[in-house]
């Protein structure tokens, strides 16, 4: 019989095997970032003790065997990092992924570039603090650690306006505020559990974010015609076709990947034709689509009549990722 692993480098290196051998490809980084969940310190850290000979953490083995069978990653560590954020990310809401900050990123760089306009246009309606409430929310209390509840935060006045439809755990909504704190952001997601995610993750980064539940294709009838832009990710994987990754297709709620079609896209195009109400003339719409419906959601924005200036954008691993859209007069 082998020794017992007694180090934290040999831990590590042993965890790095199991985690490949079970078709995680990202072993090492996985590995790394469970030792300083269980040390409660950072990767970086984790390196310095691993060179000092530092002890094996109890609960590593454990974290280790839970990833082999494919939990999330962001389910053991419970964060999930987006463009400069943290969030707090769990069962019942969907796990940002990296290629939607491209969606969030887009949105940002419009709000600088018309912030700064001689004549920037004038900005819908303040939101008048009206908030829906889920039917189950003490079990939603239960399942989010620090969910306090969803009362509105206070009016931020006229100032440019910010609409994410199907918010999620609220990461391209927050995202926004961090990065433009001048915006006025608002937010909204029909599933409860999600919705408690993202007010959990909005009071504990301090952003003063509305963020409802409700139907994304009904959301904020008091700012139609008066909103900047629009952003979402809403579901897009067609109806019939089952992720390959089990993080995906065991973890992530159905609600947030499924788009209600045989080809993904009744979803997505009941959120167009919201951001289409809710926009000002002028107005930016950007939402994130599956690598293969670029051309399918170009042409199916350009047949309403309601777009010009349609453009898709790459992600960083060169795919066809979101589109853009500005509303036409």
């Amino acid at each position: 019989m082998s020794a017992p692993v007694t180090s934290l480098r040999e831990a590590v290196r042993d965890a790095v095997l199991v985690l490949s051998g079970a078709g995680i490809h990202s072993a090492e980084f996985d590995a790394i970032t469970l030792a300083a969940c269980a040390l409660g310190t950072t990767s970086s850290e984790v390196h310095k003790l691993m060179i000092v000979g530092a002890p094996v953490p109890p609960g590593f083995e454990d974290l280790v065997a839970e990833r082999a069978r494919r939990v999330p990653l962001q389910h053991l560590t419970g964060k999930a990092g987006f463009r400069r954020l943290e969030l707090s990310v769990g069962p019942g809401v969907f796990i940002p992924r990296f290629e939607t900050e491209l969606v969030a990123g887009l949105a940002i760089a419009h709000l600088n570039l018309i912030s700064h306009q001689p004549n920037p246009p004038k900005p819908g309606k303040p939101r008048d603090g009206a908030t829906e409430r889920g039917a189950n929310l003490g079990s939603v209390r239960g399942i989010v650690p620090g969910f306090g509840g969803d009362e509105p935060t206070p009016s931020l006045g006229l100032r440019s306006v910010v609409v994410d439809l199907c918010a999620g755990s609220g990461a391209i909504a927050l995202a926004i505020k961090d990065e433009v704190p001048a915006a006025e952001v608002h937010g909204v997601e029909v599933s409860e559990l999600a919705h408690a995610w993202a007010i959990r993750n909005r009071d504990d980064l301090g952003l003063d974010v509305d963020i409802r539940l409700g139907d994304a294709a009904l959301a904020f009838p008091e700012l139609e015609s008066g909103v900047d832009v629009v952003v979402s990710n809403p579901p897009y994987i067609p109806a019939g076709a089952i992720p390959v990754d089990p993080e995906v297709r065991d973890h992530d709620p159905e609600v947030a990947l499924y788009g209600g079609s045989t080809d993904g896209l009744r979803i997505p195009l009941e959120v167009a034709a919201r951001a289409a109400v809710l926009l000002r003339p002028g107005g930016l719409f950007v939402m994130e689509h599956a690598d293969v419906q670029g051309d399918s959601v170009l042409a199916r924005l350009a047949s309403t009549g309601w777009w010009q200036d349609i453009q898709d954008h790459e992600d960083l691993n060169g795919r066809p990722r979101a589109v853009t859209a500005v509303r036409a007069s």
